[in-house]
């Protein structure tokens, strides 16, 4: 059963974990069967030991069954699993007219693992004792509905009962009216603040991109920088992530994959590569690669960037409205598998680690559109996962089903 357009963009953004550690890949030639079109090409970037074979098979069967299955125009997979072996495979396509081959050296829209680099940047200033996650959002930003009850942790752990702004009909029409627009964070408010809260404050779990729009603006105030900025200065360069950015209009830079949606005015499939993510912003904007990705998510999952103190808060999470996800700061953890996924329009991802392995799981694919009413990304990672974890199997991100 489909969703509504609204409550898909108030998914829009959606969750998965980040990942581990940066190698140079230099793409091989394609592997693929004779008389197999461009579609089907599979692109074997391992750098490192590789998977067994058989292993290896396996999985190139479950992603192709899964990507014809669901209708996944391309798909970038890579999975690292220390003592195991590497797997990366990019199959499909990168562009519905040309044919060009989906590949793995591409940027991606990373949709709502945006919030996994926002939340840190707080915490770091929670580190440097600049701001406490207990403070209440109305000693930052005015105007907030009970903001004198609603503090920085419980935005950052989706608690506040602040509704989703990306569920306003108002927004949804200006926006599909419109994908090339540019929002300001002020704006996207208004839509969210005309409604009343959803519930008391800390008293429910609500995804809402409402939260990380304030706590952005939060991490502005005080730091006296740009959101983009400060992410750049404090997150990224310290991760060496020289392929993860944070645009301020719809800026994408090349090797890149077309992104087809069906979250349109008329349903009808559209090419959203270039519509503006700005509407996102803190919460679901930035752009990476698979590579970038796999870095990001073992600093995520560890902690690197943080006291102990403050990353083992993090990681408390919280029983959510979604089974067997639980979410902590700005993080979830499903089936032992920590990160965060990403959606919005065209484009998905799943950024995931798994500590009891220390393997990292990073999915990319170019389209939104549901499958069966499940995100196509969830159905990739499961089927990845129930092979190489079978005891660690991932249940789905967060966004409406």
């Amino acid at each position: 059963m489909r969703r509504t357009t609204a409550r898909r963009l108030f998914a829009a953004t959606l969750l998965v974990a980040s990942v581990l550690a940066p190698m140079a890949v230099a793409p091989t030639p394609a592997v693929h069967a004779a008389g197999a079109d461009q579609a089907d090409h599979q692109y074997d970037t391992c750098a490192g030991k590789c998977l067994d074979p058989v292993l290896s098979a396996r999985l190139d069967k479950a992603i192709e069954d899964v990507r014809e299955q669901a209708g996944i125009p391309g798909v970038v997979v890579g999975l690292w699993m220390p003592g195991k072996g590497d797997y990366v495979r990019a199959t499909g396509v990168a562009n519905k007219v040309t044919g060009a081959p989906m590949a793995a050296d591409s940027y991606i829209r990373i949709g709502s693992e945006t919030k996994t680099f926002t939340v840190t940047a707080l915490l770091e200033l929670v580190d440097e004792h600049r701001i406490g996650l207990d403070d209440p959002i109305s000693a930052y930003v005015p105007g907030v509905r009970k903001g004198d009850r609603i503090t920085l942790r419980q935005l950052a752990e989706m608690r506040s009962g602040l509704f989703p702004y990306t569920a306003d009909a108002d927004f949804v029409h200006d926006l599909l009216s419109d994908p090339y627009r540019s929002y300001t964070p002020r704006e996207l408010l208004a839509y969210g603040m005309k409604h009343k809260n959803t519930f008391e404050p800390g008293a429910e779990f609500q995804y809402s991109n409402t939260n990380l729009i304030l706590l952005g603006l939060v991490i502005e105030k005080v730091s006296g920088q740009r959101l983009e900025h400060f992410i750049r200065d404090r997150v990224l360069r310290p991760s060496h992530l020289r392929k993860t950015l944070f645009p301020t209009g719809p800026e994408f830079p090349r090797p890149h994959a077309h992104g087809y949606t069906d979250q349109t005015l008329s349903g009808r499939t559209e090419d959203a590569t270039h519509w503006n993510p700005s509407w996102a912003w803190a919460a679901g904007a930035m752009i990476s690669d698979l590579h970038d990705l796999r870095r990001w998510a073992e600093i995520l999952a560890t902690g690197k960037l943080l006291s102990p103190e403050t990353q083992a808060q993090r990681l408390k999470t919280l029983p959510t409205t979604f089974p067997g996800l639980s979410y902590g700061l700005g993080i979830f953890e499903t089936g032992g598998w920590i990160g965060h996924n990403g959606s919005l329009p065209g484009y998905e991802t799943v950024t995931i680690y798994l500590p009891s392995q220390k393997a990292t799981l990073v999915i990319m694919i170019n389209t939104d559109s549901l499958s069966g009413g499940q995100e196509p990304s969830t159905l990739l990672a499961r089927a990845v996962t129930q092979i190489v974890t079978p005891n660690n199997v991932y249940d789905g991100g967060v966004g409406p089903r």
